[in-house]
């Protein structure tokens, strides 16, 4: 296929996935369509994003455990909770994210709630100083590890810096800045143009990617992420990222590209 004919391929696809109906009931961005609020809905967003990884269902019930765990007030919880509030998740568990990394986790987000203005606040001061997308997940990954840290915990917080791809922190960036006619990604983050974001790079992605013949490294890191944002920039530059539901989908859903 040559390009024209891909972007043609990756327009019907988004038009067929980006619906909220079909899209919403399997994915983890129904945990903060939840909340009405938007501290709420950043906060929820980001615990459900930060779990995305393994079978949708087990993410999307352990994340329903995990809100029910905050009162179903994710954002009330943050700002107030104690250390003895804490002790409720000593039981919670998603495949390797322990009890210790989920309360690392909330301590954090109270960090930056209580002392940077929230998570809204850290990505847009990172964007206005740099205008660059990996120098914003590096900044973000800066204040988000302030608190003291067991080792074990680093690994489940993406760091651009040593090469991750940072998939799930992109896929919740996708949440908070894109909007379009499909009311699927909220678009509460103003700041932050659409035109910045970076592919949300997984296997299904990555895979399709390279079958379409739109990446060539083999690898799923933070280059890889570069080059495909880059070629996605091609076909849309006002919005590359809208693609990741036609990439996704041909992967996820089983179609052939």
């Amino acid at each position: 296929m040559n390009l024209p004919e891909i972007k043609q391929l990756l327009d019907e696809k988004y038009l067929e996935y980006c619906k909220s109906d079909f899209f919403i009931e399997t994915d983890p961005i129904q945990i903060p369509k939840m909340f009405e609020e938007k501290e709420d809905i950043e906060i929820a967003g980001f615990l459900a994003a930060s779990l995305a990884w393994g079978q949708r269902p087990t993410i999307i019930k352990k994340c329903k455990e995990l809100m029910q765990l905050m009162d179903y007030a994710p954002a009330d919880f943050i700002r107030h909770a104690g250390e003895s509030d804490l002790e409720r998740f000593c039981h919670f568990k998603h495949r390797t994210f322990n009890a210790y990394d989920c309360r690392y986790f909330i301590r954090s987000l109270s960090n930056i709630y209580r002392y940077h203005g929230g998570l809204e606040s850290v990505f847009t001061a990172g964007w206005k100083e740099t205008h660059d997308m990996f120098a914003v997940l590096r900044h973000w990954h800066a204040v988000f590890t302030e608190l003291p840290a067991e080792n074990r915990v680093l690994r489940h917080i993406a760091d651009t810096g040593k090469g991750s791809a940072a998939k799930r922190v992109n896929m919740y960036l996708r949440w908070m800045v894109r909007s379009d006619q499909s009311g699927i990604d909220f678009g509460l983050w103003k700041e932050i143009p659409a035109s910045a974001l970076l592919i949300p790079l997984d296997l299904h992605t990555g895979n399709v990617s390279r079958q379409l013949g739109l990446l060539t490294r083999n690898q799923n890191d933070s280059r890889a992420v570069q080059e495909l944002t880059e070629r996605l920039r091609e076909f849309d530059p006002a919005d590359p990222i809208r693609y990741d539901f036609a990439l996704f989908g041909l992967g996820a859903f089983k179609e052939k590209a």
